[in-house]
């Protein structure tokens, strides 16, 4: 009896949550019984990663690409198509917006027995146009008639998926997302000294890509608020994106030079949050950011928009706090509280690291997807896939 042929899909491989919890789960995967395989761009920062894990074999599109082009969309759908096709893939499993269309798709034309979508934030919010928003919605219920399972990160976004008629309330199943507890043991304070800050400043840190969804401008304006009451204090931005220009020309316009540093993208997140003394995420919308996981799992407090499935990780004025998104004033209100009064962000970080227990865990994660997997395999209907 062969394995299970599983191919991922994603479109790319940057360093972001949704391609950190998939590496964690192939990595898991049980090799006697499944063979994987991932699909994705030509770059990403994670790629070369991605090469090193054994028994995976990746195959990076030639037209697969974040931005819309009908040309490109098209010839990946087709390139997709045939490669599930000559690899006999039994289980299509895709991550992030635009791969999980295409992905969907070219599994349903090869006709893929098993297709599954992971949904790491929807692909339509709020703060887009109507057109666009009602597009995407239209999409997403398409694709979900011919997926089997769609995996959601957090309740509120099966709630929402429901809310906009995007499949059944039995397509859905919740995993949350994992995290390697032992990565963020480390206690580093040497990188205070690599990045130039003096021993005695506080330190607040954002971890995010440097896009509209972030609202990473608000982290800055935030900066120069809070700078005002003190003055020991410096901001770290680790993350890039489109929005990288106009976050400097923000720091320009506020002068702080001295106060903020742009990291760029960082492999190091757990000796950042090792000197981070309270940590920040301004989202205007989101799935369930892995930021915030990773500072409480280190015992940070945390200050977050109340966005998406944020609420389910923090319980606000216990375990971290919750802000409206866009309010940086009560943002830095409560930033300041926290900075002027440490033995609060110690009793704060140590109840959201409590608060986490095990249900987060990298463990966690895998298992309940694998299960997924062989529950699905196992279906009468699903006849002609087998496993070791």
């Amino acid at each position: 009896m062969r394995k299970i042929n599983l191919l991922y899909i994603i479109t790319k491989l940057e360093l972001g949550g949704a391609q950190k919890q998939l590496l964690n789960l192939i990595r898991c995967l049980d090799k006697e019984r499944f063979s994987t395989l991932l699909f994705t761009a030509q770059e990403g920062l994670l790629a070369q990663e991605a090469s090193s894990i054994a028994d995976l074999t990746l195959n990076k599109s030639r037209y697969l690409e974040r931005a819309i082009n009908p040309v490109k969309d098209l010839l990946a759908l087709i390139e997709l198509s045939f490669f599930i096709k000559k690899n006999k893939i039994d289980i299509v499993h895709t991550h992030s917006s635009k791969a999980g269309i295409l992905g969907r798709l070219a599994a349903r034309l090869a006709r893929v027995k098993i297709i599954i979508h992971t949904v790491h934030g929807w692909s339509f919010n709020d703060y887009q146009s109507s057109l666009k928003r009602i597009f995407f919605i239209w999409l997403e219920r398409i694709a979900a008639t011919f997926t089997d399972k769609l995996i959601v990160v957090s309740k509120y976004d099966m709630a929402k998926g429901l809310e906009y008629h995007i499949g059944s309330a039995d397509k859905y199943a919740v995993i949350k997302y994992g995290i390697d507890y032992q990565e963020f043991t480390t206690n580093e304070q040497n990188i205070k000294e690599e990045l130039g800050i003096p021993a005695n400043n506080s330190v607040v840190t954002m971890i995010s890509c440097l896009k509209p969804q972030k609202s990473p401008q608000d982290f800055i304006r935030i900066a120069a608020l809070v700078t005002k009451e003190l003055s020991n204090v410096k901001f770290i931005l680790a993350g890039d994106g489109s929005l990288r220009r106009a976050v400097e020309d923000l720091v320009n316009e506020f002068n702080l030079e001295q106060k903020v540093i742009l990291l760029g993208w960082r492999k190091d997140t757990p000796r950042l949050l090792s000197i981070t003394d309270v940590l920040l995420l301004t989202s205007l919308w989101e799935g369930l950011p892995i930021a915030v996981l990773e500072g409480m799992s280190c015992a940070k407090p945390v200050i977050a928009t109340n966005t998406g499935g944020i609420a389910e990780l923090i319980r606000d004025g216990e375990t971290g706090f919750l802000v409206k998104p866009g309010n940086i004033k009560m943002i830095s209100k409560k930033l300041i509280i926290l900075l002027r009064d440490e033995r609060l962000r110690q009793i704060i970080g140590q109840k959201a690291k409590d608060s986490l227990g095990l249900d987060y865990s990298i463990d966690n994660m895998s298992s309940a997807t694998q299960r997924l997997y062989v529950a699905l395999t196992s279906s009468p209907n699903k006849e002609g896939i087998h496993a070791n």
